[in-house]
């Protein structure tokens, strides 16, 4: 489904990224761990498109496309999804509204009649509570007010709803407590199945304690320095990256 070739990035004449290699295969869960700096957030965002992060190596295709030149809209309208380390406020747009605009998007692009809006909303509610969000909330400002952890639920919501074919999760499990964290990965679990994949960035081996990753990567200094099942998530958390990071250096 995706595949990361030799990867350079520069972002503000700095080299961030420097020979990521990453191969993603439909109903695959990987995990991406490493220190502060290492480059796990430039990852998601050069993978979303963002602008400002220049390719100076290396290729990304998605489901056998390159998508290098392509702009976040048209990777999102692909099934390219990415979860917010800090998920932004956007007042004046209801949640209801900007979901609603996003599904409308995704279906056009596949050619494809758009959701009645009576079965969009009975989703939507659906959804909510598996979330444990108040129906009130879809029609608040995106995220809008909301504490970390509802803005944390908002993004798996909107996973939920939107049904992408790859979910980038960035330290989604930040700054939440242990009820919004199973909350979160009960969210995340209902979502995964054999034709879609999930990308995890995160610090803690907790997340994982929840959802069980096929792969977990080590990312240090703009590479991937070790590979390995679920089971290395638990000895980075016993001893660090420190040894890691020594080995490949």
């Amino acid at each position: 489904m995706l595949k990361v070739e030799n990867l350079h990035v520069e972002v503000a004449g700095k080299i961030i990224l420097k020979g990521l290699d990453l191969t993603i295969s439909a109903g695959e869960v990987h995990a991406i761990m490493g220190p502060n700096g290492s480059g796990k957030s430039t990852l998601s965002n050069v993978l979303a498109g963002k602008p400002g992060y220049t390719i100076i190596k290396g290729s990304i295709s998605f489901d056998g496309a390159a998508i290098d030149e392509l702009s976040p809209e048209q990777r999102a309208r692909m099934g390219i999804f990415l979860a917010f380390q800090y998920p932004v406020e956007i007042p004046g747009v209801s949640n209801m509204e900007f979901l609603k605009a996003a599904s409308d998007s995704i279906y056009k692009h596949r050619a494809l009649e758009p959701e009645s809006s009576m079965d969009f909303i009975k989703r939507a509610r659906q959804l909510s509570a598996l979330v444990d969000l108040d129906q009130g909330f879809l029609k608040r400002g995106v995220n809008e007010g909301f504490s970390g952890g509802e803005k944390k639920r908002n993004e798996i919501l909107q996973l939920l709803m939107l049904q992408p074919r790859l979910a980038i999760l960035d330290e989604t499990d930040s700054g939440l407590d242990i009820d919004a964290l199973k909350t979160v990965s009960e969210g995340i679990n209902s979502y995964k199945n054999s034709d879609n994949a999930v990308l995890l960035i995160t610090h803690y081996q907790r997340l994982l304690n929840h959802i069980q990753p096929d792969f977990v990567h080590v990312l240090a200094d703009g590479k991937i320095v070790r590979s390995g099942d679920h089971n290395l998530a638990t000895e980075l958390e016993a001893k660090g990256y420190a040894w890691l990071t020594d080995t490949a250096a």
